[in-house]
């Protein structure tokens, strides 16, 4: 079974844009088709690392339904909103706690997900927190690609 390293995030300035999509009208190549071009322009950002995040609805794991909708984000991490671009907005991605898994292997393959939510989540000491998921794509990741590699984060808590 895998096995992520826990960890507490701090803070983080995002800057990108956004789509609502669902699994089954899923917009993500467009959302990064549009955002992509801007990144040289963004002055200050922390890393070269790209962030792609999902702001689900509060109960979309406990009621799965591959057409409900979410929103995607497209950002990088920013030192600060200062000098941001006027077509990019902003969020701040609060602190707490998170399974990190280190995956490599395609973004089409989602046998990591099913991984995670149906063997190591269950087993585990913790549940999903209604906070955003998201994907650190550093510079080994390669979309489509199995040796593509990227970090998974799922926001988490201690089941009661």
């Amino acid at each position: 079974m895998i096995q992520p390293r826990i960890t507490n995030l701090q803070e983080k300035k995002l800057v990108g844009i956004a789509k609502q999509m669902s699994l089954v009208n899923n917009k993500t190549g467009l959302l990064w088709a549009q955002f992509a071009p801007k990144i040289k322009d963004i002055k200050n950002r922390v890393s070269e690392d790209k962030i792609s995040l999902q702001m689900y609805p509060k109960d979309y794991y406990a009621n799965f339904n591959p057409t409900t909708e979410f929103t995607k984000w497209a950002t990088v991490e920013v030192v600060n909103f200062d000098n941001k671009l006027p077509e990019l907005n902003t969020l701040l991605l609060e602190s707490g706690l998170y399974a990190v898994f280190d995956y490599k292997g395609s973004s089409l393959d989602t046998s990591i997900y099913e991984n995670i939510f149906f063997n190591w989540l269950p087993n585990s000491k913790y549940k999903v927190d209604n906070r955003p998921h998201f994907e650190i794509l550093g510079n080994k990741y390669k979309n489509n690609d199995p040796n593509s590699e990227e970090e998974i984060w799922i926001p988490i808590k201690e089941k009661n």
